[in-house]
């Protein structure tokens, strides 16, 4: 039986699916991923009478979701709550940990039992290498209790064919998954970099409800943006929105004032892109620069030998010279 107060902390983190604003049609592309998973993920849960034949048809009890940052792994765990209509618990780790030992233990068992309580219900997992990543020796015995409480009440539903809990677990490091959870993710969808097709999509339904010129050439953008992901176009069509409100403005120190800005053109994006760096690029970068940092820090441990060898002899004359100070008191 878990405590009460266990389930107040993790109620928190209970998302109702009529609150979800995201749906399969609010993600460009992805069109055979969406599929997959409507059939894997979504159709179970909201019709269980077809799946309850048999054990090859059970609900899937998990399924990860990963690739680079911005792909919209986040987006589609949204989406697929949605659709699905399931209760969406998104633990967050700092819930989990406690001061007081066991704590943590408790706690992952307040989810899945809430879980099963609200059930049609999705724990989504963000960032799960940082939670579930592979088990070391340096370990806390805090953490790797949490990891093992978790696996076996996970491993408790697999067992129960009628539960309709799955957890879904989204990373941008899979390689750091340990191997027994990624056992229990049988489902695994790579979410990468879209191609010219979805970046035109993408920027259709980015820019669906705005106000944009007709002769926009989405396909001409897209083209433009090669490597680009689906939230570094987001942040293009943002940058891009601020040129008619910037044009107002001048018109109006210029004592033309306008009622509203202009429409959004194609000659607005264009002049973003030539100012914009991707994700990837920045990426790059940043892997660059720490492969570059780790000579470094090989450096510096190197470094902190010597430092440390230099405190400890230090250490030794300064306690050698006090002995000797206190026998030379003692001396009559």
């Amino acid at each position: 039986m878990v405590d009460f107060k266990y389930k107040d902390v993790i109620a928190c983190d209970v998302i109702n699916p009529d609150h979800i604003d995201v749906k399969f049609d609010s993600i460009g592309g992805l069109a055979p991923i969406k599929q997959a998973l409507y059939e894997l993920v979504i159709l179970p849960l909201r019709r269980p009478e077809l799946f309850s034949h048999g054990k090859l048809l059970g609900p899937q009890k998990g399924v990860l979701l990963y690739g680079p940052p911005g792909t919209g792994k986040t987006m589609l765990a949204k989406a697929i709550a949605k659709e699905s209509g399931a209760v969406f618990i998104n633990v967050r780790i700092s819930n989990l940990m406690s001061k007081w030992f066991g704590d943590a233990q408790k706690l992952v068992a307040a989810i899945f039992s809430l879980a099963y309580k609200l059930q049609p219900a999705i724990i989504f997992i963000d960032e799960v290498d940082s939670f579930l990543g592979q088990r070391k020796s340096t370990d806390h015995e805090a953490l790797t209790n949490m990891k093992t409480e978790f696996m076996a009440l996970w491993d408790g539903f697999t067992t129960d064919q009628n539960a309709r809990v799955m957890v879904l677990a989204a990373t941008n490091r899979p390689s750091e998954l340990d191997e027994a959870i990624l056992r229990r993710l049988p489902q695994a969808f790579e979410i990468g970099i879209p191609d010219r097709r979805e970046r035109a999509e993408i920027l259709k339904v980015i820019l669906k409800d705005e106000k944009v010129e007709d002769d926009i050439d989405y396909d001409h953008v897209a083209g433009l943006c090669d490597g680009y992901t689906g939230s570094d176009l987001l942040e293009l069509c943002k940058k891009a929105a601020y040129f008619p409100i910037r044009d107002l403005l001048n018109d109006e120190k210029n004592g033309n004032p306008s009622l509203e800005p202009r429409p959004l053109s194609l000659l607005d994006l264009e002049k973003v892109i030539s100012s914009t760096t991707k994700t990837k690029v920045a990426a790059s970068e940043y892997n660059r620069l720490s492969s570059q940092s780790s000579g470094w820090s090989m450096n510096r441990e190197s470094d902190d030998y010597h430092v440390q060898a230099a405190i400890s002899e230090l250490s030794k004359l300064v306690f050698s010279h006090i002995f000797n100070l206190q026998s030379d008191s003692q001396d009559p």
